[in-house]
Parts: structure tokens; C-alpha cells; sequence
């Protein structure tokens, strides 16, 4: 089977990692990718949201799957796109259609979802600049600290948690008068705060039938003890020490569920991975937040923990056979930490060249902002490298991966130093 992943981070270039080691993948084909996913298939120089352009790969390579990595694609139509070309409609998409992909692409979408199926999630509100007043007044109700949430895409970057109610009035206002997230934070929506600790489960679904995929926690703070600006994720870890059986099977019942249920009770055709948000709170699970894709960097976690075949795991997806399917997990435990351009998330430098690649091991390193120049490695993202390890802890998966770290070196290059420093 040849198959199309489109994307370019370290998510797809586990999923490439993992989709080349089966015997049924023939010929893999990344648009774009990167460094990494050379040595796993082709790289194609298109971008996934020119629909044309991946039509055109997907008719000249006689692509028969694709796989979307990021949200962009989905939320804009790429999977409807395919549904509605008489020349491409009979190519299974692993990824929601447009409307169901609002779960991520619109906050209030996901919280009226949640809300009209039961799904424990935090009280909420929604508003634009026509109500800001009342945005104002809803603030003055709750109690710090007060969460901020633009309701579009803003790349990870448009969730704010304030403990001055001043400074909240303050943000809301400069995201919906001054477009702060640009057309994202046209709406925001205003949270009630849950103190608790952070996890995600990971959900892959044909629509009737689902699969529950290994969980994982990630950090998402640049700095130390999660301090800092927020990032794409600087590293994360599978299992979720805490995460015992008692509160995993509250969160299938409770959550995962009336989740796959409530798509199917809206009519609400939905084919890939669900990734739920969840913060355990006095050992109950609320969601934070969906996204219709799977995280990064907790695939470079998930999916090596993943033990079945990839493409028969996506191929029953597509055939809406996940109930016959048996999926394998190593209980081990897999760690991920990523490497970041100096200044990242702000502004940085690319075009740095990366050495020790060749020198890692007992590590797999999942390439993300990288490219080929000349042969050469070179930085050209915000988050660089992913070095993922297993062990028969976490601590012990992780020491392996910061003994490797300490073998690769680009300028300016950052890390965190304490992954799982809280579940110690």
C-alpha cells in the first residue's frame, strides 16, 4: 500500500518511523517532511493545505491512504476535499472531515459538545468584542485565576492563565478589540480554573468502532519546574505514572465514551484520532481540550509504545474493523525530550547544523524542525529534535535519553533538564 502522510514535525515523522517498519507499507511518501523522514520515505516540496497539490501526489504516486498529520489540513477541509473529487473519493482519509474537526478548531464547538453529552469539562462562557462587557462581568464572578481561551487555532499558543483579575480584563480585551491571536481570538472563551495535574488519552475511531491508545503526559513550559511561556511541548511521557487503572476506566466511561457515542448521536461522521485534554481533579477526569489529531510531542511517545502494525491498525480504521483489531502495547515505559532553537518560543535562529546524530544509542531521535542543506543536518523550527527512549520507569527511559542529548550539539541549542520532575 502506498501511503501519504502529510505534515512535517515530529509527529509525522514517528508515524513514518513506525508506518515503514510494516510489510505492508510499500512506497511512504511525507509532504513536505523533513531531515528525518528521508530514512523513512520520499519527501514531497508541497505544503499539506494546497489540496491541488496533494491531489496531484496523491494520483501520480498511486497513493491509496492518507494520513494527516496537523490540524491546519483538517480543520480547513482536506478529508471533505477528498469525499466530494470523483478521482479521489475512493482514497480512505485517517482524519476528520471539516465539521467534526471544529472539536479543535473552535473552542465553543468543543464545550457545547461536551456539555450536550455530559462529558465532565469546566463551566464556561463565550464572547466577542460585541459583549465585552459582559466578558468583563463574567471575570468579576469567578475566582483567580481566571483561564483565557481564543477560540480558533493559535498554534498552541492561545490559552492564557492570569491571577490578576486587572490583567485579565486587560488580555481579553487586546485578544477580541486587538486581535492579539489574530482571527483566532475573534471569540474567546472565559473558563472556570481546575487545579489538578494534566494528562491525555489518545483515541483512534472509525466512526462506529474505537481503540484506546497508550496515554501520555507532556510539558508544554519552556522552563524549569513548568515555568515560562507556553510551547508546542517540550517532552513528555508514556504511561501516565498516576493514571492508575481505577481512573483510566472513569475516564473511558466518562469521557471516551459518551465522546465516541455523542459523534455518532450528532450525526457527526468522524474517522482518525481523538485526542482528549484531561486534568484529574481529586482523581475525577475533566476535559480541558480535544484536538482531532494526535499531540506532539506525546506521539513520539504513543506511537513507539505501539507494538501492532501501523497500516493494519489504520487499514481497520478505514474498513471500520477496529473491533476485530487487537492492539499490542509494550508495557515499557517511553520518554520523550525534545531540543529547541536558543530563544524558542520567541524569536530564534535556523540554519544551524547539527552534529551527533550519528553517535545515539538505545534512542530513537524524531526529527522536527529540520532540514537537508547540502547533505548537512540543519535547524530550521522552533523545536528541533525529539530523543525518545524506553526503559522499565520513566526515570530510567529518561536518563537514557539526556545521556544521549549530551552526544548532540547544535549553537544555541536548549532543553529541559526535568521532564517528570512532578511525578516523582
Amino acid at each position: 500500500m502506498n501511503i501519504l502522510i502529510l505534515g512535517s514535525g515530529g509527529r509525522e515523522c514517528t508515524i513514518a518511523w513506525k508506518l515503514a517498519q510494516s510489510p505492508n507499507c510499500g512506497s511512504l511518501f511525507i509532504a513536505p517532511g523533513n531531515a528525518g523522514t528521508v530514512e523513512y520515505g520520499t519527501n514531497v516540496e508541497i505544503s499539506p493545505t494546497n489540496f491541488e497539490e496533494v491531489k496531484k501526489v496523491v494520483l501520480e504516486h498511486n497513493i491509496q491512504m492518507v494520513v494527516v498529520g496537523p490540524e491546519d489540513p483538517l480543520v480547513l477541509g482536506v478529508h471533505d476535499f477528498f469525499l466530494n473529487d470523483s478521482e479521489l473519493n475512493n482514497i480512505p482519509v485517517i482524519g476528520p472531515q471539516k465539521y467534526a474537526a471544529q472539536l479543535e478548531g473552535s473552542k465553543e464547538f468543543a464545550k457545547e459538545f461536551m456539555f450536550r453529552h455530559h462529558i465532565p469539562t469546566a463551566k464556561y462562557k463565550s464572547f466577542t468584542v460585541d459583549n465585552l462587557e459582559e466578558g468583563f462581568q463574567f471575570l468579576d464572578s469567578l475566582e483567580a485565576p481566571y483561564v483565557l481561551k481564543a477560540d480558533g487555532l493559535a498554534a498552541g499558543k492561545g490559552v492564557l492563565i492570569l491571577d490578576d483579575l486587572n490583567e485579565a480584563k486587560k488580555e481579553l480585551e487586546e485578544m477580541l478589540r486587538d486581535q492579539k491571536f489574530g482571527a483566532a481570538s475573534a471569540k474567546v472563551v472565559i473558563e472556570e480554573f481546575l487545579d489538578g495535574i494534566e494528562m491525555s488519552s489518545f483515541v483512534l475511531t472509525d466512526g462506529e468502532n474505537f481503540v484506546v491508545l497508550p496515554n501520555a503526559k507532556d510539558y508544554k513550559r519552556i522552563g524549569e519546574g513548568d515555568k515560562g511561556l507556553n510551547t508546542g511541548g517540550m517532552g513528555a511521557i508514556s504511561p501516565v505514572p498516576f493514571a492508575d487503572k481505577e481512573f483510566l476506566t472513569k475516564v473511558e466511561e466518562r469521557v471516551i465514551i459518551p465522546t465516541v457515542e455523542g459523534l455518532k448521536k450528532d450525526k457527526i461522521s468522524y474517522v482518525g484520532f481523538i485526542f482528549i485534554g484531561l486534568i484529574r481533579v481529586n482523581n475525577e477526569p475533566y476535559v480541558i481540550e480535544y484536538n482531532v489529531r494526535m499531540g506532539d510531542p506525546e506521539t513520539e511517545v504513543v506511537i513507539p509504545r505501539i507494538e501492532s502494525d501501523l497500516v493494519d491498525l489504520l487499514t481497520a480504521t478505514a474498513e471500520k474493523k477496529l473491533d476485530r483489531f487487537t492492539l499490542d502495547i509494550n508495557e515499557k515505559s517511553a520518554t520523550t525530550v525534545m531540543m529547541v532553537s536558543g530563544g524558542y518560543p520567541e524569536s530564534y535562529e535556523k540554519g544551524k547544523e547539527i552534529s551527533g546524530l550519528e553517535e545515539i544509542e538505545d534512542s530513537i531521535v524524531f526529527h522536527a524542525g529540520t532540514k537537508l542543506d547540502n547533505s548537512k543536518v540543519k535547524t530550521s523550527g522552533g523545536r528541533v529534535l525529539a530523543v525518545t527512549s524506553f526503559g522499565d520507569d520513566f526515570e530510567k527511559a529518561l536518563a537514557t535519553s539526556y545521556k544521549n542529548i549530551e552526544k548532540i550539539h547544535f549553537d544555541k541549542m536548549n532543553f529541559r533538564t526535568d521532564i517528570g520532575f512532578d511525578l516523582k
